[in-house]
């Protein structure tokens, strides 16, 4: 990624150049003090291409989790809010979600309201996201406390329109996410479908547990792939995944 550009711009860039990112979501919760020194020497030895942080619920103080991430690596830190009480200062972006698969005002616009003077006063760059919320086979904690339900995996249609909607209506890029937990990740036939329809970059999360899904995802037109639980898996199989996300890209 090229230096003094925006998050957005390198992102953009490397989209671009047919590059696949590989992002690692973190939730501040699931992380003691003692326990963070061990993230940090798993993430060295596989870097991922960006850093996610965020959670439906976070209870410890993420200012600290913050502060520490960025004393220690040098890779792009992108806040994924569950809540506006969830920005801070330190961050590189923000990705400003509305949260399209829904009906819910408060996430399509209600929120934003309250963070954009917060955003702005702290100088943390926006990128206008739309969230789509897909079936992943079980309930899922974000499902819950949107208060929303997520469109049925085989409603392709449905999927398509919500994505193309998004991207009219400003969107600089597309989420779909499972959900964390998500027994059953975004299929293939609907990665393709979107990113045929689309032209905004494509991010693509929940029920990313092997590397073969990952790889699946990438294949079928995935530009930015984020794993979260995995990463609790041992550092040979998150090698694994830092290896199919530089294969799969083509420069």
């Amino acid at each position: 990624m090229i230096e003094n550009q925006s998050i957005y711009e390198k992102i953009i860039s490397a989209v671009s150049n047919k590059e696949k990112l590989l992002a690692f979501l973190l939730d501040p919760d699931k992380y003691s003090e003692k326990e963070l020194e061990s993230l940090i020497k798993k993430i060295e030895k596989c870097p991922p291409n960006l850093i996610f942080v965020g959670g439906s619920i976070i209870s410890t103080p993420i200012d600290f989790f913050v502060k520490f991430l960025k004393e220690r690596l040098d890779i792009p830190l992108i806040l994924f809010p569950g809540h506006p009480m969830h920005i801070c200062q330190g961050f590189d972006a923000i990705l400003f979600l509305s949260m399209i698969s829904g009906r819910n005002p408060e996430l399509l616009i209600g929120n934003h309201v309250v963070s954009a003077p917060i955003i702005k006063r702290y100088g943390i760059e926006t990128i206008s996201t739309g969230y789509m919320l897909i079936d992943g086979g079980v309930s899922t904690s974000v499902e819950y406390m949107s208060n929303t339900r997520p469109i049925p995996a085989d409603k392709t249609d449905i999927i398509i329109a919500t994505a193309m909607a998004g991207e009219m209506m400003g969107n600089k890029m597309i989420y779909m996410d499972a959900g964390s937990g998500a027994l059953n990740a975004i299929s293939e036939k609907n990665i393709k479908a979107v990113k045929e329809n689309c032209t905004v970059p494509l991010i693509i999360g929940g029920g990313i547990k092997t590397p073969q899904k990952l790889e699946s995802a990438f294949k079928n037109g995935a530009d930015i792939v984020v794993i979260g639980n995995a990463l609790e898996k041992e550092t040979n199989f998150l090698e694994e995944f830092r290896y199919i996300s530089s294969s799969n890209s083509i420069v």
